[in-house]
């Protein structure tokens, strides 16, 4: 059964705005430099989207190598990384969880476009 994260756990990474993540490189054991990047819970699930779409290059190892580790609200965690891409139901609720946690940002209003949202990264604890 894949491990999930706690509800207290999502509490404080729904609040959290410190997300960096690190995908593995390609010898899948080493960490990537850590991106800092906008995270959002939705559903009960750890979402991200990557700003440039689907050609960011975090992005890009996170797809390849499925896991690596990200700093979440003041903690490491070893993860994995799963496209959560393509539902419109899921979608819209992750484009709400955005735009609750950064309104007013004029960097939000581009984390609804097609390029991020077709780069939406389901994470989970491992």
């Amino acid at each position: 059964m894949a491990k999930e994260w706690t509800k207290e756990q999502l509490n404080g990474f729904a609040k959290a705005d410190d997300m960096h993540i690190s995908p593995f490189y390609s010898d899948g054991k080493t960490y990537g430099t850590p991106t800092w990047i906008w995270s959002v819970v939705a559903d009960n699930h750890l979402y991200v989207r990557a700003f440039n779409g689907q050609n960011s290059r975090w992005h890009q190892s996170a797809m390849t190598q499925k896991a690596g580790k990200i700093h979440l609200n003041g903690q490491d965690y070893e993860v994995t990384f799963k496209d959560a891409s393509g539902d419109k139901n899921l979608d819209a609720k992750i484009n709400q969880a955005y735009q609750t946690k950064y309104a007013g940002s004029p960097y939000m209003p581009p984390m609804l476009e097609d390029g991020p949202v077709s780069a939406t990264v389901e994470i989970d604890p491992r």
